[in-house]
């Protein structure tokens, strides 16, 4: 096999890595706590969610917490993995509305699927009101 059909490090993964929407997070302590002090709180079966309305035109932007209650940083890690994997894929449902959004990791989350976390927050979404059925 020559070396011209052998992908070089740089060109792996690239078309995939393209189409995964980047997610817009919240950044600031400050904009945790208007989210858990003036936010609207649902409880799912693997996690909390705090949404807070945004005062200027913002878009969603996301945030992620998982507390040593979750577990080790290996558990701690996946935990964060798999809800911002979640709020990847049920962020463009919320199509115009300008929303923060924090997601805090319960220690169910380590035995779950990520199938199973992202129905869970769906379901706590569209029953609260906060998103729209498709």
């Amino acid at each position: 096999m020559s070396s011209a059909s052998i992908p070089s490090g740089g060109d792996r993964g690239h078309a995939a890595h393209a189409k995964r929407r980047r997610l817009r997070t919240l950044t600031h302590a400050w904009q945790f706590r208007r989210c858990y002090d003036s936010g609207k709180k649902l409880v799912a079966r693997h996690a909390v969610i705090f949404l807070h309305r945004a005062e200027a035109a913002d878009g969603v932007r996301v945030g992620v917490v998982a507390s040593k209650k979750v577990g080790g940083a290996v558990k701690r890690n996946r935990a964060k993995r798999l809800l911002r994997q979640s709020a990847r894929r049920v962020a463009p449902k919320w199509n115009d509305r300008h929303i923060w959004v924090v997601l805090v990791a319960k220690a169910s989350i380590v035995e779950a699927r990520a199938a199973e976390i992202e129905d869970d927050i769906e379901r706590v979404l569209i029953a609260s009101g906060e998103l729209d059925i498709e």
